[in-house]
């Protein structure tokens, strides 16, 4: 089988090109001409320069991979995504825009997969079902994304559910932890300064789900039947209190003490204003600003996993216990920690 994956420079993009490569297909890693190959190191690895913000040379690139490989792709995994930015337009410019240019594009070339898998987000449906005892987001809700990179997510859906020829399946992860993964590593280095920092006096419920869960679950939508125009919720089948993620980061790193900081969600809110005020001014990223604290205010974390166990054969195989072991193992092996 031939695959696309497009964001293969990135976290979860290089490991689906890993496991794809090892289960023996042919596989080409959709990369932007600046992007780092430093994960995309397997043998066997075929490249595709892509330009997702312009169509015209997006459209001539396809063109060109065409001719060189004779048939096209067979499946197309899209993960190429900004989970940054300095302003809400650019969420939009790539996540929404960037998938109608590649979408629009394939079906001008010719090249419509017979399977594409769009690489979405639980936080298209936002802080909803807050009230305790809390209970899982359902497929069937009503999505009501409170950040900008939620509302780009949300609008890729609603255009691709629009559009009849593309034989798509959307996968929605929770929290996605693992090695080469930096924003979760953030709090690998606080514990390993003897400092846990929460935010929120009222309980708070997460569920995370370790990188090759994810992997796995988009390669059974490649070639499952009977999934097409789905939509699915992906973790580890387990709720876990907010402390339960640093507690296990502390005892696999050995790390002895640790100052556990909580504080109300009034000065999160105060900090993430302010800094990302700041930030915009100067034309700058920025990982506090007024989107990352509604993700961590948001209370509820809770999803349902059942359709895409039914549907998509998914067994999560790494729980929060054995993923952390599994992170903090290669942290300390690759000189992070």
């Amino acid at each position: 089988m031939k695959i696309l994956v497009t964001g293969a420079s990135g976290f979860i993009g290089s490991y689906i090109v890993e496991a794809a490569l090892q289960r023996g297909h042919e596989v080409w890693a959709g990369v932007r001409a600046t992007s780092s190959r430093q994960w995309l190191q397997c043998p066997g690895t075929q490249f595709a320069t892509l330009d997702l913000g312009r169509p015209d040379v997006l459209r001539t690139q396809l063109r060109e991979l065409r001719q060189q490989m004779g048939a096209p792709w067979d499946y197309v995994i899209h993960v190429a995504g900004a989970t940054k930015s300095r302003d809400d337009e650019g969420f939009f410019r790539t996540n929404l825009r960037g998938t109608q240019n590649l979408v629009e594009a394939l079906r001008a070339e010719q090249m419509m997969p017979s399977r594409l898998v769009f690489i979405s987000s639980l936080s298209i449906f936002g802080a909803i079902r807050e009230q305790e005892p809390y209970t899982e987001i359902l497929d069937t809700d009503t999505p009501e994304p409170n950040t900008a990179y939620g509302r780009s997510k949300l609008a890729a859906e609603q255009w691709l559910a629009q559009q009849d020829d593309v034989p798509w399946v959307v996968l929605r992860p929770t929290g996605v932890y693992g090695p080469r993964e930096r924003d979760y590593f953030l709090m690998a280095k606080s514990i390993a300064q003897h400092v846990d920092f929460a935010v929120g006096y009222r309980r708070q419920e997460i569920t995370f789900v370790y990188v090759q869960d994810v992997v796995e679950a988009a390669l059974l939508a490649c070639q499952r039947q009977g999934v097409e125009h789905h939509a699915f919720f992906l973790s580890d089948g387990e709720v876990y209190t907010s402390r339960t993620f640093s507690d296990l980061l502390q005892s696999e790193m050995g790390v002895r003490h640790v100052m556990h900081i909580k504080a109300p969600l009034c000065v999160l809110r105060a900090v993430c204003y302010v800094s990302g005020t700041l930030a915009h001014a100067m034309g700058r990223l920025t990982t506090l600003n007024m989107d990352k604290y509604h993700i961590l205010a948001q209370r509820n974390w809770r999803c349902d996993i059942e359709p895409a166990r039914r549907l998509l054969g998914y067994t999560p195989q790494w729980p929060l216990q054995r993923g952390v072991a599994a992170t903090v193992a290669w942290y300390k092996a690759n000189g992070w920690l």
